[in-house]
């Protein structure tokens, strides 16, 4: 292929994987993967990569604008270093380049690629941001990967795939020379797709339901950034009176909400992250509330709660509280993982636990938004075979349907039902094969209220046991491929 052509695939590539960085198109990722790695491998060595690192810089500078929650010269430094990770992959593959042959060629980009999306999850504050994976949200028979060996699987077949067709591209399709890997490759991710598609038209639709509803907060209660002020504490003895007047009004907001749905049919209701905001004084008399609210009404509360004590050093306790019909509170959750930056310099970290109990409905489970963006957190409701998982979240307008899709992941890994009560973004309900239930979006006009049937019980997957040992493997296995490829090249 000549340069020109090279650059084509590149440009074209690069404007592909962007598209995908807010849509979730999955036939785009796969695509976009082929028209780089042919770009790579078909240019000068150094050219090629550097040419791939810039087209890599400008999709990410581009397309996470808004999505990165910094701004500045910052933002951009961190976009560099995202695509210098992203170009890794790639790197590894180009100095491969004619040094193997065969399926043990093809492995190489697709096991750097998982390697490298895994140790970032592992070593970076982003946690699994990021991942191609995700933009397979959708594409059901696909993401049952993650029932297996996570999310890892997912950016493995894409990768893989990609790797092999170009294989095939570069050496102009010639069957007796392509046909092992091409076989090899697409026999496996046949069945997988199979088996995935199959797990999923199997899924039962007759397991015990529980009638939810999600609430969010009112849209003219409080002046733009007063609740982000009220949460770090800033609030002067002169105005206290009035702080604490509005924020009576947004608990009897919430408890009549509450009322209003409980006595529609509702048997769990959800707050979002933080949207209840109490200060720590009050809380006391505000959780009396909420007890009787659900004894009353008969109901589960799960709340998003944000407890402030003004002039703490960490003046925040960012809560789950869920309550039981008794009126009793079986969970009373810290939020582990705090988004870095400014909310992590405010709240008080939980202990690391994903807290689970046993109710009337089931086994309860309860995790706080960005808690959810760590598979490994998140297994542990798999591993306790929990049948629900609760989880308010907290978004803004750039991520709020990314972040909604990232949950579902969650639900396939660990074989269960979410519901996701979102301020500022997208409220949803997810089955254990991450079928879409229900969702409601915030900022669309009218009632945001969602309400769905969701499905209780557990359904076992592998991941929860096995963890990530295939994204292990895959960190392995670049290490041995590479090796072989040194040794090739010394031969």
């Amino acid at each position: 292929m000549s340069l020109t052509g090279s650059v084509i695939s590149l440009v074209l590539g690069a404007t592909l994987l962007g598209f995908t960085t807010r849509l979730a198109i999955p036939p785009a990722t796969w695509v976009s993967l082929i028209l780089l790695l042919h770009a790579t491998r078909t240019m000068p060595p150094i050219l090629g990569l550097l040419a791939l690192w810039t087209a890599l810089y400008v999709t990410v500078a581009i397309g996470n604008r808004g999505v990165i929650p910094i701004g500045g010269p910052a933002y951009f430094a961190l976009a560099g270093a995202i695509s210098l990770t992203m170009a890794i992959p790639f790197a590894l593959d180009r100095v491969a380049f004619h040094r193997l042959d065969g399926v043990a060629f093809t492995l190489i980009f697709p096991a750097a690629f998982v390697a490298v999306e895994f140790l970032r999850s592992q070593h970076t504050s982003g946690a699994t941001w990021g991942s191609i994976a995700y933009t397979q949200f959708g594409y059901l028979a696909v993401v049952q990967v993650a029932a297996l060996v996570g999310i890892w699987g997912i950016t493995f077949a894409i990768t893989w795939f990609a790797s092999t067709v170009e294989f095939a591209w570069g050496r102009g399709f010639d069957w007796m020379t392509v046909r092992i890997p091409v076989v090899v490759c697409m026999g496996l991710l046949v069945v997988v797709v199979l088996a995935g598609a199959i797990r999923v038209a199997l899924a039962g639709t007759d397991a015990p339901s529980l009638r939810a509803a999600t609430l969010n907060r009112p849209l003219d209660l409080f002046a733009p950034g007063e609740m982000t002020r009220i949460t770090e504490g800033r609030v002067d003895s002169d105005e206290l009176p009035e702080v604490k007047q509005k924020l009576t009004t947004l608990h009897d907001w919430f408890f009549d909400g509450s009322r209003r749905e409980a006595r529609a049919g509702a048997r769990l209701i959800a707050w979002p992250e933080a949207n209840l905001l109490v200060f720590r004084e009050d809380e006391s008399a505000f959780l009396e509330q909420a007890k009787r609210v659900a004894r009353e009404e008969r109901v589960y509360l799960a709340m998003g709660i944000a407890s402030i004590q003004p002039g703490d050093h960490l003046p925040v306790e960012n809560k789950s509280v869920v309550i039981d019909p008794t009126g009793t509170i079986v969970l009373n959750y810290l939020k582990t993982h705090p988004v870095a930056g400014w909310e992590a310099s405010l709240i008080r970290r939980g202990d690391g636990r994903v807290p689970i109990v046993t109710t009337a409905a089931g086994r309860v489970a309860t995790a706080i938004c960005f808690d959810a963006d760590f598979p490994e957190f998140i297994r542990q409701a798999g591993q306790q075979r929990a049948d629900l998982l609760i989880v308010p979240a907290n978004d803004w307008k750039q991520v709020k349907t990314l972040h909604m899709q990232m949950a579902a992941f969650r639900a396939v890994e660990n074989g269960v039902p979410i519901v996701r009560a979102a301020a500022s973004g997208v409220s949803s309900v997810f089955d254990p094969w991450g079928r879409v239930l229900a969702v409601s979006d915030f900022f669309a006009p009218g009632d945001r209220t969602m309400t769905a049937q969701v499905p209780i019980g557990h359904v076992w997957t592998l991941y929860p046991h096995i963890g990530d040992l295939f994204a292990w493997c895959c960190v392995t296995a670049v290490g041995v491929l590479m090796v072989a490829a040194t040794l090739a090249r010394a031969v």
